[in-house]
């Protein structure tokens, strides 16, 4: 009877975290994709509803998102779903290059031949996704995409220190998929070949003209994917 009820509660408790984690993955999702729009006010009661769950679950998914930074709680106002302001995105940005550049080059040197396939089979499935104009499908791919690199690095700390980064680089380009999805693509393949080829600074070179086409098509300053001019690209950047 005393192993019985041991076994039931430690089943009741995994319920408990798989249900926790599961209304935090759900709610993060929402704010990404735009369902939860922002600046939207999101109650626990109107959280619990939607989910079809207690407000338990809810609140510590709240607490967790607030720390990502997907909410912020204000003054009589309560959780409010953040906004991605000019300041956020070019903050974003900073860390994506020093990150992705450096992901990028051991990469190169370190990527085996499955890797590479892994790699290629990842663009290949986002140009399938923007063919179908499935831009959720294209948003969650391109995360895909470059988790894949920082993996192929072998390097455990941009790993973990991306991890959370990610779910805000989704974020910011489902905003604009649908505009910046086959640019993206095309940079993303770029990336690939230099990785294959076993070029460390071209895929250096390569991931960084990305990030920078990216920032420059969230911040709206040129049309998308326009590449940089060619005195731009100076001999100390090449």
């Amino acid at each position: 009877m005393t192993e019985l009820t041991a076994d039931a509660i430690r089943t009741i408790g995994a319920d408990h975290i798989a249900l926790r984690e599961q209304v935090l993955a759900e709610l993060r999702r929402r704010i990404v994709d735009g369902d939860y729009a922002q600046g939207e006010r999101l109650t626990e009661t109107r959280l619990a509803d939607d989910f079809g769950v207690s407000r338990n679950p809810v609140r510590e998914a709240l607490r967790v998102v607030e720390a990502e930074g997907f909410v912020q709680i204000l003054p009589r106002r309560g959780a409010v779903v953040a906004t991605l302001d000019e300041t956020a995105v070019r903050d974003l940005f900073s860390v994506r290059e020093q990150l992705e550049t450096l992901a990028a080059g051991l990469a190169a040197e370190r990527a085996s031949q499955e890797d590479i396939a892994r790699l290629r089979q990842l663009c290949d499935d986002a140009r399938t996704a923007t063919e179908a104009q499935d831009f959720g499908r294209v948003a969650e791919l391109n995360s895909d995409f470059h988790r894949a690199v920082i993996e192929v690095s072998g390097n455990r700390w941009l790993h973990s220190i991306s991890a959370a980064m990610y779910h805000h680089v989704h974020w910011v380009f489902r905003v604009g998929a649908a505009q910046r999805a086959p640019h993206s693509s095309e940079e993303h393949v770029r990336l690939v070949d230099a990785i294959a080829a076993g070029d460390a600074p071209a895929a250096t070179t390569a991931a960084r003209l990305h990030v920078e086409a990216a920032s420059r098509a969230a911040l709206g300053h040129r049309p998308t994917g326009t590449p940089l001019p060619a005195q731009e690209i100076s001999a100390d950047n090449p």
